[in-house]
C-alpha cells in the first residue's frame, strides 16, 4: 500500500467508500462487515461514510453505525484506521436525496455522528453539499464552530466548485484539508477543482472513481468495451492481467501532486481487496498516454 497525506494524518492511498454497504441493494451485515475487514487487511486505513447513507425510509446514521461495528469487531490494528464522515444531506421516503446546510442542523448532525462512531472527535467531517437555500459562508461558519469546539479535528467540503473551495479556505484556514467531488475516467468535470487542490495542498477524494468502467472477464472483451471511455482501461487491464477497475484507480493515483486519494465503494470482500491492490500497480508513461488519449 502506498500512502497519502490527509491533513496531519497519513492514510493508505486507496480508501473505502462505505456507502454501498447500507443503501439500496446493500449486502447482509455479515458480508458488509467482512468487506470492511477485507479492506483493512489489505492495507486500507481510510473509511468514508456519511449520516445519510441509508435506504429510503431507513434510519439516519445506519452506515456510521455499521462502520463502528466493523471496527469494534476487527481483529487488526484499529488505531491505524481513520474515519471520515459527512453531514448536510438526507434521504426522502421516495429514495431522493435532500440537502440541509443550516448551521443548527450541521452542529446537531456532527454531534450525533460522533456518538454513533463512538469517538470524542470526528477525524474528518465533510460538508456534504452546498445548500442553495443557505448562504455557503453560514454553513462553513458552523463547520468552523465544530472545529473550535473540538467536535471535529479536520474539515472537508464536497460537491463544490473552485469559488466554494476558496471561500472554504478563507473561512476554515489550514483546518480545511480535503475536497470530495465526483471524478472518474468517464466524468472529469472536476479537473479545475482537482488542480486547485494541488495548488492549495488539499487532498482530493474522488467519489464514484470507477464511473464509466464496465466489468468484464479478463479472458475476453465485454460489449461495453466499445464505449471509448472505458475501452482503453480494459486494454491496459488485459495486458497487465488485472481488472479494469484496478487500472482506473492506478490512473487516479498517477495524477501529479500525490494528492488524489480515491475512495471506491465495495459490497464484497474480493472487490475491496482488488481496489486496495491498485496502490501497487504503477502504470508506464505509454499506458498513461493511452488512458488519457482523447481527453
Amino acid at each position: 500500500m502506498r500512502y497519502r497525506t490527509l491533513g496531519d494524518t497519513t492514510v493508505g492511498a486507496i480508501g473505502l467508500g462505505a456507502m454501498p454497504l447500507s443503501i439500496e441493494g446493500h449486502p447482509d451485515e455479515a458480508r458488509a462487515l467482512a468487506t470492511v475487514h477485507a479492506a483493512l487487511d489489505a492495507g486500507v486505513t481510510l473509511l468514508d461514510t456519511a449520516d445519510s447513507y441509508h435506504p429510503p425510509g431507513g434510519v439516519t446514521g445506519a452506515n456510521e453505525r455499521l462502520v463502528a461495528r466493523a471496527l469494534a469487531t476487527y481483529g487488526g490494528d484499529r488505531d491505524a484506521v481513520f474515519v471520515a464522515t459527512k453531514g448536510g444531506r438526507g434521504r426522502s421516503a421516495d429514495g431522493g436525496w435532500t440537502v440541509d446546510g443550516r448551521p443548527a442542523h450541521l452542529r446537531r448532525a456532527a454531534e450525533a455522528s460522533a456518538r454513533r462512531l463512538g469517538v470524542d472527535a470526528i477525524g474528518l467531517y465533510q460538508l456534504h453539499k452546498p445548500d442553495p437555500a443557505v448562504p455557503y459562508a453560514e454553513s462553513l461558519g458552523a463547520i468552523r464552530e465544530l472545529l473550535d469546539a473540538g467536535t471535529i479535528r479536520m474539515a472537508g467540503v464536497s460537491n463544490v466548485d473552485r469559488t466554494q473551495i476558496l471561500l472554504a479556505r478563507q473561512i476554515l484556514g489550514d483546518r480545511l484539508v480535503s475536497v470530495q467531488n465526483r471524478y472518474s475516467p468517464a466524468v472529469r468535470d472536476s479537473e479545475p477543482e482537482l488542480r486547485l487542490c494541488a495548488e492549495l495542498g488539499l487532498a482530493f477524494l474522488p467519489w464514484s472513481p470507477l464511473g464509466g468502467i464496465s466489468r468484464s472477464s479478463l479472458d475476453g472483451a465485454s460489449a461495453q468495451e466499445t464505449d471509448p471511455r472505458s475501452a482503453a482501461f480494459h486494454r491496459v487491464a488485459r495486458s497487465r492481467g488485472v481488472s479494469p477497475q484496478r487500472v482506473a484507480l492506478a490512473w487516479l493515483l498517477s495524477h501529479p501532486g500525490d494528492h488524489v486519494l480515491p475512495i471506491p465503494g465495495a459490497s464484497r470482500p474480493e472487490t475491496a481487496r482488488d481496489s486496495a491492490e491498485a496502490a501497487d500497480l504503477h502504470l508506464t508513461p505509454a499506458e498513461l498516454a493511452e488512458l488519457n488519449a482523447g481527453h
